[in-house]
């Protein structure tokens, strides 16, 4: 076996072993990046380079609820060089795009959720942690009929809970 020979052996046999170690891990990642890409290009949102990063991190793990401060330090520790601000804008694009549900607990805390569908939620006060309640757990009867020229666009209940006394 030729120097050279050998060479290409170790080269290939490298180029081998990182292919292998890696390909699902490597293919997973390049599937989920296209897979936002296209899903802010259906949502009519140019995907930029923090967007994608955000959104990334917002979809990564399915339904849940973050406020702009929580998706903000998860953007830091994945290190995504991102701004409070950036974050902001970015979920208020991302609700008025149709990708997330804003929930506004009180005037001062907002958090956003990934789960679009129609549904309510619980809010645990001491925690600062909102939970979805299943779209059957709750019925809502009697609207009041809306002023003239407008319509009823969605109902939200957010039931405020907390452990129970004595416990």
């Amino acid at each position: 076996m030729s120097r050279r020979t050998s060479w290409v052996t170790h080269a290939m046999a490298d180029q081998l072993l990182t292919t292998r170690i890696m390909p699902t891990d490597r293919a997973h990642a390049l599937r989920r990046h296209a897979n936002v890409r296209g899903m802010l290009r259906d949502s009519g949102l140019r995907p930029t380079r923090q967007r994608i990063a955000l959104a990334e991190i917002l979809f990564a793990t399915g339904n849940r609820h973050v406020s702009a401060e929580q998706l903000h330090e998860e953007a830091l520790t994945a290190r995504v060089p991102v701004s409070l601000a950036t974050v902001y804008n970015t979920l208020h694009q991302f609700t008025e795009a149709g990708l997330l549900r804003e929930v506004a607990v009180d005037g001062s805390k907002t958090y956003f959720d990934t789960n679009t569908s129609d549904h309510h939620h619980f809010f645990v006060e001491n925690e600062n942690v909102v939970i979805d309640i299943p779209g059957d757990g709750l019925m809502i009867d009697n609207l009041p009929q809306p002023p003239a020229g407008m319509e009823i666009a969605r109902v939200d209940v957010i039931v405020r809970i907390r452990p129970a006394r004595g416990n």
